[in-house]
């Protein structure tokens, strides 16, 4: 650094940036002395790494202060702003580094960003020792990185900064420029809230708020109109989007109505697609509640029909009206798994074709081949039920669909009981062959 460098204005976030390990908030899950990162750094030697977790959680500096730690030399790239010669610079520095008996860090920041052919590049470096790869993310590496790099990488998880971690940021604000933040204590939980786990964020939120000239101390309203909120972290094409809908279908599942409810919200405020949310709750109410609530399609079906017609945010309340159903409805995947198992039965069974005496025959030379010959037409019968076999000659009689003894299945067993019971029946008076 420069000397004009050094006297240049810097944020506070990056002020207080930790200059130890043990000055990392949040962490303690991978840095602590009997965790996994505090194992390494006491063997003083580091495995290739991705770094996977959230904005503000520390990724950069615990980086590096791992190469401080183990005496490595930190070399950091961006994805989003370097490319191949990028790479082929820090490559041939780190091969001469090695010459000389100096390892290398390479630090990748956003290194989902770089495609496949950009990540199989890394290989041969890392699995000769020429470079320890230490990589971050915020999206899943199971999605985003080839599967020949992380079977070289270690995956760790970072975990979003919890109310104590940003306690402790605050703490350290104040402490650095010998000024208490002007808020109440209602103000103060809701500058963390704002923050939604982002230590970054939460003190470019405090340095502003430490700008301000002497005055009163803020509530709760006076802060949220001094500063801007957080907006929620949520990639409506990444992991964000298919967790929080996971969330929303597995809260249905449970019958946790007030769960749903808050996981319907939190996709529609961070900008979910309505549309998105619509088509899930219409497979919800045909996969989890089935027959056991029939008015749970319609329902479905009313909502997003309501959603296109009125749009956000009037139309959103159907949306919330069709959680708060099916969330209480009955559950049933009876309908679900018979489907499943009629499909494997016909996969199973080829082109089996079905009884001739349940095909139309609409010309002589079928008639002469035994089309709808001995065909019971049921409305004749006395109880509108022929008992006739439809399964194809050469498979036994399945029986797929296994209605629950809840909601409306409970009086489609009864009907199925009843027709079993006239098809035995049947069966028993027909003559034998």
């Amino acid at each position: 650094m420069t000397l004009f460098e050094s006297q240049a204005p810097r944020p506070l976030a990056n002020r207080l940036r930790p200059q130890t390990l043990a000055d990392v908030v949040g962490q303690d899950h991978l840095l602590a002395p009997e965790a996994p990162l505090g194992r390494m750094v006491a063997a003083g030697r580091l495995a290739s790494m991705v770094l996977w977790g959230p904005p503000g959680c520390g990724k950069t500096t615990i980086a590096r202060l791992l190469a401080e730690r183990v005496d490595l030399d930190f070399a950091p790239l961006s994805a989003v702003f370097s490319g191949v010669a990028d790479l082929r610079k820090v490559f041939d520095a780190a091969r001469q580094r090695r010459a000389g008996g100096r390892g290398t860090l390479l630090f990748i920041d956003e290194i989902h960003r770089f495609n496949r052919s950009q990540q199989d590049g890394f290989l041969p470096y890392v699995e000769d020792g020429t470079v320890t790869l230490v990589g971050a993310t915020t999206e899943n590496p199971s999605f985003e990185l080839n599967a020949a790099l992380l079977s070289r990488a270690q995956v760790f998880v970072l975990n979003r900064l919890d109310e104590s971690a940003l306690e402790r940021l605050l703490v350290r604000a104040e402490t650095a420029t010998a000024r208490p933040l002007p808020l109440n204590s209602d103000a103060r939980q809701a500058l963390k809230a704002m923050a939604d786990g982002d230590g970054r964020f939460l003190l470019n939120l405090a340095e502003d708020l430490l700008a301000l000239p002497e005055g009163p101390v803020l509530d709760t309203n006076r802060l949220a109109a001094t500063v801007q909120r957080r907006a929620p972290l949520y990639d409506k094409a990444q992991d964000g989007h298919y967790n929080l809908i996971s969330a929303l279908h597995k809260a249905l599942r449970s019958s946790d109505t007030d769960a749903a409810l808050y996981w319907l919200a939190r996709m529609l405020t961070a900008g979910e697609d309505p549309r998105f949310v619509a088509r899930r709750l219409v497979r919800f109410a045909s996969e989890d509640v089935g027959l056991a609530d029939p008015d749970a399609l319609v329902q479905a079906l009313a909502a997003w029909e309501t959603y296109e017609r009125l749009g956000s945010p009037e139309g959103e309340l159907a949306l919330a009206q069709c959680v708060i159903y099916l969330g209480t409805a009955p559950k049933s995947n009876a309908a679900y798994r018979a489907f499943n198992a009629a499909m494997a039965s016909a996969r199973a069974s080829g082109s089996l074709m079905p009884p001739k005496q349940i095909l139309n025959a609409p010309t002589k030379l079928m008639k002469s081949l035994g089309y709808s010959a001995g065909y019971t037409y049921d409305h004749n019968t006395p109880d509108g039920f022929s008992g006739q076999n439809c399964f194809p000659d050469g498979l036994s009689r399945q029986q797929f669909y296994q209605p629950v003894e809840r909601g409306f299945e409970r009086e489609i067993r009864r009907r199925l009981d009843y027709w079993a019971k006239l098809r035995a029946r049947a069966g028993a008076a027909e003559p034998d062959s």
